[in-house]
């Protein structure tokens, strides 16, 4: 059987866009799609998602890579004490950094992460605290 097809709202109106944005985050939608008016679906290319995120942060447990060169953290985030998750793999220049300060610490290391609110949660870290 073939997927439903669903008609979905599009406006080439930035306000729109933005209201629909904000609105819909209170419904579970993780986001909008923006792309130039002429770009056809199935290429995809020139498509931009804009998920929402909140930075929160976390707790370095543990990392993958070797610790002068770190590519992703093991987190525990905020004060629920839930599961460790594993990051996206750092931008080169913060992995240098975490890396630096790896080298001399054991425990204790706070990050702060964007927490994507989408289906797969991911957490990007954006700085040490």
């Amino acid at each position: 059987m073939e997927p439903p097809i669903q008609a979905v709202p599009a406006t080439d109106d930035r306000e729109v866009a933005m209201v629909w944005y904000e609105a819909l985050r209170e419904q579970g939608i993780e986001g909008i799609v923006a792309k130039r008016g002429g770009a056809r679906y199935p290429s995809g290319r020139g498509w931009t998602k804009i998920r929402h995120a909140d930075t929160v942060d976390a707790v370095v447990v543990g990392f993958t890579g070797p610790r002068r060169r770190v590519r992703r953290l093991a987190l525990m985030v905020g004060d629920e004490g839930g599961p460790v998750r594993l990051s996206a793999r750092l931008d080169p220049v913060l992995a240098a950094r975490v890396s630096a300060v790896l080298v001399g610490v054991e425990t204790g290391l706070v990050v702060e992460v964007l927490a994507g609110s989408g289906r797969h949660g991911t957490l990007t870290v954006t700085r040490m605290r």
